[in-house]
């Protein structure tokens, strides 16, 4: 099992999860992040005054898988999430040991 977890661009996130959904991922934790990277933030005026930010919003997915489907869900991810710009995100695979499903007791790959 692999976890895949990507940082994209909060204007993508519906166009992804609809993508996933499609292929039969319904599973995944969504959180609502900022970061800052090779996009470098944005210079806003405010009263005057020049402020730099360079912590931007973003969305972070994690998706726990099976071996066989880690390519083709990093696939979808990408060309869905993809602009063509700095700051469309990244993609993190993870190695998973073990998942075990809490009501049941299932464990491994059929707990997810």
């Amino acid at each position: 099992m692999k976890k895949i977890e990507c940082i994209l661009r909060p204007s993508k996130f519906e166009e992804v999860k609809e993508a996933l959904g499609e292929f039969g991922i319904h599973g995944m934790t969504v959180t609502n992040v900022i970061g800052c990277g090779l996009q470098k933030g944005k210079t806003e005026v405010y009263r005057g005054s020049t402020y730099t930010i360079n912590l931007l919003p973003k969305v972070k997915i994690e998706i726990v898988t099976t071996d066989e489907l880690v390519e083709k869900v990093v696939e979808i991810i990408r060309a869905k999430a993809a602009t063509g710009e700095i700051g469309d995100g990244k993609i993190f695979i993870y190695p998973v040991e073990n998942a075990i499903r809490i009501r049941t007791g299932e464990v491994g790959e059929e707990a997810i």
